[in-house]
């Protein structure tokens, strides 16, 4: 696909921006219908988005450090200490001191957080399945080849 010049796209009659050609407002836009759905189908497990976020991580490596989630998931460790409460409230986690570092504590599922993992990752394949509706594989593969490229763009800008 050739590169596009700035001169190339597409410009309003006002010579304004609107949303509909920016892919951050796309992008947004499409976060916050993933959001929505996630949250309204989640919430007969009794399970919160930002638990959710936590959970993901964990089912694919239990164990890690606080410190190591809060990275994982992209949050602030004070915001990661606030969910993880929550989640040790639900009986989803707990939080065991490490036995090489009495400082680190490593979060560990329980058998609660095990048991829902697979309808769980069912209702986020299923979400995924509803947005890609009407989209060739080959459609998706040009789309996500293009969203992993345009977050490599901006994670060299931001080094």
């Amino acid at each position: 696909m050739a590169k596009l010049a700035s001169s190339d796209r597409r410009r309003s009659k006002d010579g304004g921006y609107p949303p509909i050609e920016s892919a951050g407002y796309l992008v947004r836009d499409a976060h916050r219908a993933f959001q929505k759905l996630l949250e309204k189908r989640i919430a007969a497990y009794r399970i919160t988005r930002g638990q959710w976020y936590f959970l993901r991580v964990l089912w694919i490596e239990d164990g890690l450090s606080q410190r190591e989630l809060s990275a994982r998931v992209g949050m602030m460790e004070p915001t990661t200490v606030i969910a993880l409460r929550s989640m040790e409230k639900a009986g989803l986690i707990r939080r065991v001191r490490s036995s090489e570092d009495k400082r680190v504590a490593n979060v560990r599922l329980t058998a609660k957080a095990r048991r829902v993992r697979e309808q769980m990752l069912l209702l986020a394949r299923r979400i995924n399945e509803d947005a890609c509706q009407g989209l060739s594989r080959e459609e998706f593969e040009t789309f996500r080849r293009a969203i992993t490229h345009m977050t490599g763009n901006l994670d060299r800008v931001m080094r």
